[in-house]
C-alpha cells in the first residue's frame, strides 16, 4: 500500500486590509530578523562602527532582492520577462532565484567593501555568511507553505501530494493534489540548517574568521554541492530546462552551481596556504623590530 502525506495547509496566514500575508512572507520576516540580530551581535563584538553595520544591512537588503527577482526573471524566462518588463516588478506573486540571490549579495558586498569599510570582500563574506543558513532554510519551509518548489514522483512514505490548483482552491475549487512527490523544500532545509550550525561553530568556537574566506568557502560547498544533487529529484519549474537536460544532462539550477562550488574549493585552498591575521600581525612587527635594530 503506497503511503504518502497530503498536504493541505492554506499559504494565507491571515488577510490585512484585503490584503493576504503569507506563511512565505512571515519566515522571510523572521529569517532577516535573526539574521540581522546576529550580525549586529558580531559587529558589536568585535567593536566595529556601527555606521558600518547599517550600510551593510542597506547593501545586503538591495543586493538580495534585486539579484533573487532579476535571477528569476532572466535565468528562467528570459523571454517573458523581456517582453513583459514591469512583470519583473510584481515580487509579491513569486519568482525569486537563490543563485542570483548569491550574485545579488556578491555585488552587494563588494560595493559596500569599496565605498565602506575598505576591507577586503572576504572579510565581509565571512561575517554575513553567518545566518546565512538560517535564513535560507526559513525561506524554503515558505515554499513548502506554498506548494512550491518541490521534488518529482516517489514512493517513499515521506512523500507530499501537494495542491497544484493553490489559487483556485482558496477561492473554493476542490484541491488537485500532485502524484506523491519528493519534498525537496524540507531536505533543503535540513541542509541549510546545518550550514547554519556549522558556520556558527565555525566563527563563534574557532578561529576559522582568521583565515579569510574559509568559512565562506566552506558554506559555498555545502550549499552548492547538496544544491547540484538534490536538482536531480526536484520538478523541473520550466519547460525549456527539460531541454537542457536532455542536451547536457543538467538543469540550469546545476550549470549555476558549478561556479560557486569551485569557488568554495579555490577560497578554503586559499584561505589555508596563508597564514592567519594574526601571524601576519605578528611577522610584520618581527620585521619592523629587526630593522630598528639594524639602523641603530
Amino acid at each position: 500500500m503506497l503511503m504518502y502525506i497530503t498536504w493541505d495547509v492554506n499559504p494565507e496566514l491571515f488577510s490585512l486590509f484585503g490584503r493576504e500575508i503569507r506563511w512565505y512572507g512571515l519566515l522571510w520576516v523572521i529569517g532577516l530578523i535573526v539574521a540581522v540580530y546576529i550580525v549586529q551581535r558580531i559587529f558589536d563584538k568585535e567593536k566595529l562602527p556601527q555606521k558600518w553595520f547599517d550600510s551593510l544591512f542597506v547593501y545586503m537588503m538591495l543586493g538580495i532582492i534585486l539579484g533573487a527577482r532579476l535571477g528569476h526573471c532572466l535565468f528562467y524566462e528570459p523571454a517573458y520577462y523581456l517582453a513583459n518588463p514591469i512583470e519583473i516588478l510584481k515580487i509579491w506573486e513569486g519568482g525569486l532565484a537563490s543563485h542570483g540571490g548569491v550574485i545579488g549579495i556578491i555585488i552587494a558586498v563588494w560595493l559596500y567593501s569599496k565605498k565602506v569599510t575598505k576591507k577586503s570582500m572576504l572579510w565581509t563574506f565571512d561575517r554575513v555568511i553567518v545566518p546565512t543558513g538560517f535564513t535560507a532554510a526559513l525561506i524554503r519551509l515558505g515554499n513548502l507553505m506554498n506548494h512550491e518548489i518541490y521534488g518529482g514522483v516517489t514512493d517513499q512514505p515521506w512523500g507530499f501530494r501537494f495542491i497544484e490548483n493553490i489559487n483556485a482552491w482558496k477561492a473554493g475549487a476542490p484541491p488537485i493534489f500532485s502524484e506523491p512527490s519528493h519534498p525537496t523544500q524540507i531536505y533543503e532545509a535540513i541542509i541549510y540548517f546545518i550550514v547554519f550550525f556549522v558556520t556558527m561553530y565555525l566563527f563563534w568556537k574557532t578561529d576559522a574568521k582568521k583565515k579569510q574566506g574559509l568559512i565562506l568557502g566552506i558554506a559555498m560547498i555545502m550549499i552548492f554541492l547538496s544544491r547540484f544533487f538534490i536538482e536531480y529529484i526536484k520538478k523541473v519549474q520550466v519547460d525549456s530546462e527539460l531541454l537542457m537536460r536532455e542536451n547536457t544532462g543538467l538543469i540550469l539550477g546545476q550549470w549555476l552551481s558549478i561556479p560557486f562550488i569551485l569557488w568554495g574549493i579555490w577560497l578554503i585552498w586559499n584561505a589555508m596556504r596563508k597564514p592567519k591575521e594574526e601571524e601576519k600581525v605578528v611577522v610584520k612587527n618581527e620585521k619592523k623590530t629587526s630593522n630598528f635594530i639594524i639602523k641603530k
